[in-house]
């Protein structure tokens, strides 16, 4: 077999085997196909596309390339959720020990992050304590035992994948759609869950900036799921503005907690419900979405969601008193109200930007080897659609520096006040086939 072959054919449009699909990932992990090669295919993948048993095979070979995650000792029916990523997104931390309280097994892996903000480790870590880096053993028997437990990502988990990635992202193929589903599926499947939700994002701070492009990745990865066995299902989300109010490490988690204790803002609660229904719904835990919602809504009023992450917390010997105690995680030293210039309504909040500007403050990397400042970041006053006289406080800037003109600028620039109410869609779609 060779690699000019393999390229000329998907170049032509032709549908690739099994074999052939193996043989240049396992080819380019190994480093006997080299970068060149490997960069003509995936060009040649993102003009000619790939069918569904393509996408399937290349999915699988990615996860056979490295080490898989076992979770067999674990028991029930294991749900992963996984987010496209965007600007203020805290579900994890709520969704967590959420659907945990309703006896789901949630085992999660989850990574630090390179962006905006942190994470969900770097969120964790910002708790006195917390500890990611459990045994394979321990972390079963932390799930086993409280229904949850988050581990940071093993080093080997689909090797093929880290090296595809790099090269697509600097040879312009990155946007290929069977690329995009193959690498966030390698990873969930590899991770080892037996039923996935995905929470695929769309707007101005997500990757697929239109509802179009959202719902074509969406179908993409469900389908690769359900063809390799794993339930799936997708939930389209809005992220035109962020998620919630809270933009930065210790204040997402300061949000999470609230949420948990019923007092979130309404959009992180509404979106939080929804996935968690479809996870309760895949574990087996409820017979319809509605009685999965109605019993998370229950464990929260009851106090039984907060408990859990409590008890989460204490197992890998985080300082559980923050949950009653929210100043004992990191403060910033300044507190800075950015003022409406004008009254009438919030029209728009440019996600993506007010992300950026949570990242000039330290709240996320801008490279791999950026130190987080996990006290640092943005809240927002007023969301799309809120009332706003003029002088009154949109923004509240945390800070570990006074000078902050640039971060203000930003803001600025980031949000729309109008004449007229508009009204923000968060559920764009739920998808299961």
């Amino acid at each position: 077999m060779r690699m000019v072959d393999i390229i000329s054919k998907k170049r032509d449009g032709g549908e690739l085997t099994k074999d052939e699909i193996y043989f240049f990932v396992n080819g380019y992990t190994n480093g006997t196909i080299p970068d060149y090669q490997v960069s003509a295919l995936t060009m040649a993948i993102y003009f000619k596309d790939m069918t569904e048993r393509e996408r399937a095979d290349l999915t699988m070979a990615m996860v056979k390339s490295g080490e898989t995650v076992d979770l067999s000792q674990i028991e029930g029916i294991k749900v992963d959720k996984h987010s496209t990523g965007g600007v203020g997104d805290t579900t994890t931390l709520v969704l967590a020990p959420l659907v945990a309280a309703l006896g789901v097994p949630v085992a999660k892996m989850s990574g630090r992050g390179l962006g905006h903000t942190g994470g969900t480790i770097d969120k964790l870590e910002s708790i006195s304590g917390f500890n990611v880096a459990l045994t394979k053993e321990k972390f079963v028997e932390l799930v086993n035992r409280n229904k949850v437990a988050v581990v940071g990502q093993t080093g080997n988990l689909t090797p093929a994948d880290k090296k595809l990635y790099a090269l697509r992202d600097v040879t312009g193929s990155v946007e290929s759609i069977p690329l995009i589903a193959s690498s966030i599926m390698s990873k969930k499947i590899a991770a080892g869950a037996d039923a996935i939700v995905l929470d695929v994002k769309t707007g101005a701070g997500a990757f697929m900036k239109t509802e179009k492009d959202a719902e074509e990745l969406a179908h993409a990865m469900v389908k690769i799921g359900n063809n390799v066995g794993r339930k799936t299902m997708a939930v389209i989300s809005d992220m035109s503005q962020p998620l919630g109010f809270a933009v930065g490490n210790a204040l997402e988690v300061k949000e999470a907690i609230d949420t948990l204790k019923g007092q979130g803002p309404e959009d992180l609660t509404e979106l939080v419900l929804t996935l968690g229904s479809q996870m309760v719904m895949l574990a087996k835990k409820a017979n319809t979405l509605e009685e999965a919602k109605e019993k998370l809504v229950e464990v929260i009023k009851s106090g039984k969601a907060l408990e859990k992450f409590k008890l989460f917390l204490e197992s890998q010997g985080g300082d559980s008193s923050i949950v009653d105690n929210p100043e004992k995680l990191p403060q910033s030293k300044y507190k800075i109200d950015v003022l409406a210039k004008e009254s009438g309504f919030v029209s728009n909040i440019v996600a993506d930007e007010i992300g950026i500007a949570a990242m000039l403050l330290g709240a996320g990397r801008a490279t791999k080897e950026d130190t987080v400042d996990l006290a640092v970041g943005l809240v927002l006053n007023k969301k799309v659609g809120d009332k706003v006289q003029k002088d009154e406080p949109i923004v509240t800037i945390y800070s570990n520096r006074e000078d902050v003109e640039e971060v203000k600028n930003k803001i600025y620039k980031s949000i729309a006040i109008s004449k007229k109410a508009v009204r923000p869609v968060l559920i764009h779609k739920i998808i299961t086939e």
